[in-house]
């Protein structure tokens, strides 16, 4: 086995930049609905008739095709489990199941569990409520940090089913960091689900950005820096994040 990895290490390594894409995703998009032909493997974005964003206002008939499209799998409120696209009875092609199979390859060599489980039981899952969008949140965000894949889109797959993507295409990535960008994402995320060990979330956060990371004597904070803005990040006895201050270099 290789080095022993949690599923929780895998959600704080994914905390932050996670959410910085689908921040971006959402700036890109706009207003918009989205199909997806699983027997083609095609998934497309289409903008709306007003309120589009500018990837897709700039798209040739305001319709985004997604390069590569990978089915993870679905939270079913019937069963209350996620269920790995691998193991659905329904069954799919090769090509759209391949990222979630490597996925439970990655588990089986690092010991997390819950992504060689066919089926996982919401009440299993941690920091949140036995619902299917918190279990969607949580295998998107552990497939993230495990793949380094990190553009995700769930949707409606009827009956209260959410159905969850990873895609990729190049207008997804993230442009350079910027220092209202990053403490915005900071701040959000902080504010939202709980994160396990806030340094380890910071530092993955700041690799994945290519932010300069100047810690300080005993860890207490970190200084992430970027073209023209720093951002202090301070901890508390327990390791959680007590403040967040900004420094922005006039333009």
């Amino acid at each position: 086995m290789s080095d022993p990895v949690t599923l929780r290490q895998l959600l704080d390594d994914a905390a932050f930049l996670s959410l910085e894409h689908q921040l971006h995703l959402g700036d890109q998009l706009g207003e918009h609905s989205w199909d997806v032909d699983l027997s083609r493997g095609r998934f497309a974005f289409r903008a709306a008739a007003e309120g589009a964003g500018p990837l897709l206002a700039s798209s040739p008939g305001g319709e985004l095709v997604v390069d590569r499209l990978h089915l993870l799998g679905s939270a079913a409120p019937g069963p209350r489990s996620w269920l790995w696209s691998w193991a659905n009875p329904s069954g799919f092609a090769q090509d759209l199941t391949d990222l979630a199979r490597w996925l439970r390859d990655f588990g089986e060599r690092h010991g997390v569990a819950d992504l060689v489980r066919p089926e996982v039981p919401f009440a299993e899952l941690p920091d949140g409520p036995p619902e299917a969008l918190h279990a969607v949140g949580v295998f998107v965000d552990a497939a993230k940090a495990a793949s380094q894949r990190w553009t995700s889109y769930n949707g409606d797959g009827g009956g209260g089913t959410r159905v969850a993507f990873l895609l990729d295409h190049p207008a997804f990535a993230l442009p350079e960091p910027s220092g209202p960008r990053v403490l915005r994402v900071l701040l959000e995320r902080l504010s939202g689900a709980s994160i396990g060990d806030h340094r380890r979330a910071v530092a993955a956060y700041a690799g994945g950005r290519g932010l300069q990371q100047r810690w300080e004597a005993g860890h207490v904070g970190v200084r992430l820096a970027g073209t023209g803005f720093e951002v202090r990040v301070r901890f508390d006895e327990r390791g959680f994040v007590a403040g967040v201050d900004a420094e922005f270099s006039p333009a």
